[in-house]
């Protein structure tokens, strides 16, 4: 066990695959191990460096084997991908992931803090509350459109339709599909209130971490934005610059470059889709304040928005926003509206 350099373990529900090795490569152990008896295995190696895929439960792991002494880094998948040999099972992705650990060039991502995790599945949770509530929106509008009883698109347009419905005297709608319906908008109201208890859990949060306040002044992230990067990026070091922060968001161009000749195409989506929509959500929010006349419209953006087409524009500036929140995380310093205008100016 004294020989045991780097350990690459395949994590999984109840079946763990665990591959060491030594410092010239050879292979000391390479077995299954039952989850409960994962930690009583690695408790007996000498501290050493560890690899695991970052998924689901990888944090805890991650965790638990810091306690024990070793030294985790976890891995995107994507990048493991690559050193797996012919055929795929627990032994030979295992062994992709002792090989991959040990590379200079490869990238890791952070462990997360069981503060952190928390956050984020306040995030998660609010988002599928949110889909939730946005099908039944859509399920209420449709039922009464059969009937005649139409309304705009959009959650504020909802309450002329619950008043219709609330409405027994209304003879548009008969009896029959308002007792249908009925369940749906009391589903709707649960919902929202569920969804401001999360918002006010996560303004709560916010007010209490220093990243996300930070974050909160650029234009364009708000608390839920705010907290959502604090909590996701562990380690803002780990980007060398903010295009790629921005590239790691996928909010920059696809690549299909050869021969000197570069081809770039549409953005390439990669990363994390949750802080990506996010950061166009609220690009989209400043550019339609900026042709209002707002005081946080950008000049580079309205020149911008003369020849390109809206949505792409908001892109942009969501690539831009990623740019500057990495440069607040990275130096500590909340961002100075002036000093981007006078930049922009010169």
């Amino acid at each position: 066990m004294k020989q045991i350099t780097t350990v690459g373990i395949d994590l999984a529900k109840r079946v763990f695959q665990v591959h060491a090795i030594d410092a010239h490569g050879a292979v000391i152990v390479s077995k299954a191990v039952r989850r409960a008896g994962l930690l009583q295995l690695l408790a007996k190696f000498p501290p050493c460096l560890i690899g695991m895929e970052a998924c689901a439960s990888s944090h805890h792991w991650a965790r638990e084997l810091i306690k024990l002494g070793h030294q985790v880094k976890l891995i995107p998948p994507a990048y493991v991908k690559a050193y797996v040999r012919r055929q795929k099972n627990d032994a030979a992705d295992a062994a992709a992931i002792c090989e991959a650990v040990g590379r200079p060039s490869m990238r890791f991502t952070p462990v997360k803090t069981c503060d952190q995790q928390a956050v984020l599945m306040l995030h998660r949770t609010r988002a599928l509350l949110v889909s939730q509530r946005t099908a039944l929106i859509c399920a209420l509008r449709a039922h009464m459109a059969e009937f005649g009883i139409v309304a705009p698109v959009g959650p504020r347009n909802v309450a002329p339709l619950l008043e219709i419905l609330a409405d027994s005297a209304d003879t548009r709608l008969p009896a029959l599909a308002r007792q249908a319906l009925r369940p749906l908008a009391r589903r709707m109201a649960m919902l929202r209130l569920e969804i401001e208890r999360l918002d006010r859990r996560l303004l709560d949060w916010h007010r209490s971490n220093a990243v996300s306040q930070r974050l909160a002044t650029i234009p364009g992230i708000g608390p839920i934005t705010a907290t959502a990067l604090a909590a996701t990026i562990v380690d803002p070091s780990m980007f060398r610059s903010g295009r790629e922060f921005a590239a790691f968001l996928g909010l920059v161009p696809r690549q299909s470059s050869s021969g000197g000749k570069e081809r770039l195409g549409r953005i390439s989506k990669m990363g994390d889709r949750y802080l990506r929509t996010l950061l166009v959500v609220g690009a989209t929010a400043v550019l339609r304040h900026a042709k209002s006349g707002g005081s946080s419209s950008r000049v580079w953006a309205e020149a911008l928005l003369i020849k390109k087409p809206f949505k792409l524009v908001a892109v942009a500036l969501a690539n831009k926003s990623a740019r500057i929140a990495w440069a607040v995380m990275a130096r500590g310093e909340a961002f100075r509206e002036g000093v981007e205008a006078r930049a922009l100016a010169a």
